[in-house]
């Protein structure tokens, strides 16, 4: 296990414009220092979702969570590189998926909030905060710290329109999955499931069906084409119609 699936990190809510604004910068060829000092001030004017305005250890922890896209740990390089790829060859109102596997990649305490909420989803079409955060805790320790960050993404969450509140406080809906049209996309998403769990392998179907994805409605793909379509995946075939896929 990597200090990557010890550590909470996600401390404010994470505005998905603030993503689409690091990686529009990326593609223009800036470089990681460039990249800080527009932050620095660019995130100084955006005021906090109680209206106050934001001080520097607030711009500072968003830039340190925005820094997956444009500071990867070294690990996760290629895997980041990929998803910058399919950045530039699509329209900025495509970028969800790719924002969703480099920040559960990077933070898989996001992942594991999104899993939560959608083992939820499953059994039930309205979920509440404490069944979140009772589920979390059993992971992670019942914490003040497990609760805030959690809080944090759940906030997220909401910001990128993947889930709902409802009219009754506390309680959320989920929103209409998008749906991925391009397979190479939702491999880049298995991928970063693998990259969110200790174990870095799983069956397929199991990938597939992962309650972690809630927000996507994943395309039909063969074992073949994941094998063909990337290199940092071992695909291996056991039994009749099982399958196996692990990071390199």
């Amino acid at each position: 296990m990597s200090k990557r699936h010890q550590k909470l990190g996600i401390k404010q809510t994470v505005q998905r414009h603030w993503m689409d604004r690091v990686v529009r910068m990326l593609l223009a060829g800036m470089k990681e220092k460039e990249i800080r000092q527009d932050l620095k001030y660019y995130l100084s004017t955006q005021r906090l979702s109680g209206g106050g305005e934001r001080s520097k250890e607030t711009y500072g922890m968003a830039i340190s969570l925005l820094a997956c896209w444009f500071a990867p740990e070294k690990e996760l390089l290629l895997f980041r590189d990929q998803a910058l790829s399919f950045a530039r060859t699509s329209l900025v109102t495509e970028w969800l998926p790719l924002h969703w596997a480099i920040i559960s990649a990077t933070y898989p305490f996001w992942f594991n909030v999104a899993k939560q909420i959608g083992r939820l989803f499953n059994l039930q079409e309205q979920i509440t905060q404490a069944q979140v955060f009772n589920r979390l805790k059993e992971q992670y320790g019942d914490r003040e710290t497990v609760a805030r960050n959690a809080r944090y993404t759940v906030r997220s969450f909401i910001a990128w329109e993947v889930l709902n509140d409802s009219k009754t406080k506390g309680c959320y809906e989920q929103a209409a999955p998008l749906q991925i049209f391009e397979p190479e996309i939702a491999v880049l998403l298995l991928e970063a499931t693998l990259l969110a769990i200790p174990e870095g392998k799983s069956a397929l179907r199991l990938l597939l069906a992962s309650p972690a994805l809630f927000p996507f409605q994943l395309p039909l793909m063969t074992s073949d084409f994941i094998a063909l379509t990337c290199a940092r995946l071992n695909v291996v075939s056991y039994g009749v119609d099982d399958t196996m896929l692990a990071l390199v």
